[in-house]
């Protein structure tokens, strides 16, 4: 009796510092690992936010890239962090992908990590291609897909660019060959440098330099057409049925953060993303704002995993 009594009080004592904790949270600057290099567009929507976040929760919220590995590298230094709420992570959905198409992980994406919130849902990809490459659309860009082998850029194997690129290739019946970056940024680059023909870039990197006239805009993968550029046809109108949505952006913990900072995190997210300027700019770029309560996004995240895990099945991409 004396014993369960002794239990019980210092289960209610961890919960009160637990508690007493969160209340104090944040009382210095919180490193925000973006699993990919600079330039990409989970680095640039990530900068835009946490800006905004930083005046819902009174710090500083630091981005660190750690690029590598489709997310892998940066994750793991996520996973061994202290579940103390000063390190956590903005990643895409190719974080719930990686487990379908990599035979050995440093860690369980599900047992390892605290879910957040679901940042913003991406409604697709711009197609685009270097000047070089004589077409304006996707029925031209088949043909010349006969003649020629085409060198697709990706964020690397398994994200939403190659299942996009993947889907593309297999209902199209022509051969493409994927070439994976460690990162958007420089996928990006390897496209307007003419190193590859084609890359599916995020709208809010894919605009500037399709109007600065260093690629050129030919589809977008969604399911309708992007509302900033309507001139842009989707692939689907091409290809009947063709839907290459862009996965997510979420936000993850290490495990075992404590449930008042997760949600203390998640509703900073969820208040700065209704900002009219922050939510412009994910609408005005193809995504669709989110900042779900953290109980609802790990039951979307868990479910996604084995989703994603179809789909990259079905795209042909075997495990490494």
């Amino acid at each position: 009796m004396h014993c369960t009594i002794r239990i019980m009080a210092g289960l209610i004592a961890i919960l009160l510092s637990g508690l007493a904790a969160a209340q104090q949270y944040p009382t210095r600057p919180i490193r925000v690992i973006v699993p990919f290099p600079a330039g990409g567009n989970v680095d640039v929507f990530s900068r835009v936010l946490f800006r905004q976040v930083e005046t819902e929760i009174g710090t500083t919220f630091v981005i660190d890239n750690r690029g590598g590995a489709n997310g892998i590298v940066g994750a793991d230094t996520v996973k061994n962090a202290t579940p103390d709420g000063y390190t956590v992570m903005n990643t895409s959905f190719g974080f719930a992908v990686n487990p379908s198409i990599h035979k050995k992980m440093p860690f369980d994406i599900v047992r390892d990590f605290t879910p957040i919130t679901n940042v913003a849902t991406g409604l697709g990809y711009m197609m685009v291609v270097h000047p070089s490459l004589p077409v304006k659309n996707t029925a031209e860009l088949l043909e010349a897909a006969k003649k020629q082998t085409l060198r697709y850029s990706t964020a690397g194997v398994g994200n939403g660019q190659h299942l996009a690129g993947a889907l593309l290739a297999s209902m199209a019946k022509v051969e493409m060959l994927h070439v994976p970056y460690k990162g958007g940024g420089p996928a990006m680059t390897a496209v307007a440098s003419g190193e590859v023909q084609l890359h599916f870039p995020a709208a809010s990197v894919g605009q500037p330099m399709h109007k600065a006239g260093r690629v050129r805009a030919i589809a977008f993968t969604g399911a309708k057409r992007l509302s900033t550029m309507p001139e842009l046809p989707t692939i689907g109108e091409t290809i009947p049925g063709y839907v290459g949505d862009a996965g997510w952006h979420g936000m993850f913990g290490p495990a075992k953060l404590p449930a008042p900072i997760t949600l203390k995190l998640q509703k900073a997210v969820h208040k700065a993303l209704q900002e009219p300027k922050i939510h412009a700019h994910f609408v005005d770029n193809g995504y669709e704002p989110n900042g779900d309560p953290p109980e609802v996004w790990a039951k979307q995240y868990r479910a996604d995993v084995k989703r994603f895990a179809e789909i990259a099945k079905a795209a042909g991409i075997e495990p490494q």
